[in-house]
């Protein structure tokens, strides 16, 4: 346990941040396995639809920092490619 105020507040802020931390990357990860399916099933519009929610949840999780921006735009763009190399 801490044994100063500041160090207190420090653990309940690391505390909500990672409480925050885990949820954004669990909405990240649903968002890129539903598109993953769709572009498996074969269904380009569902997968469009998939790859524009994926890319704005990746988008905010960047502007909040719980995702790095450099690997944000990397997975956006590769899951695009992933998306125009469908048949």
């Amino acid at each position: 346990m801490p044994n100063k105020k500041s160090a207190e507040r420090r653990m309940r802020n690391s505390a909500r941040r990672q409480a925050r931390n885990v949820t954004v990357k669990s909405r990240v990860k649903t968002c890129e396995k539903k598109f993953l399916a769709a572009v498996l099933a074969g269904n380009k519009e569902a997968a469009a639809q998939a790859l524009r929610e994926v890319s704005s949840v990746y988008d905010k999780a960047a502007k909040g920092g719980v995702v790095p921006k450099t690997k944000a735009s990397r997975k956006k763009s590769r899951l695009a490619v992933r998306l125009a190399s469908m048949k």
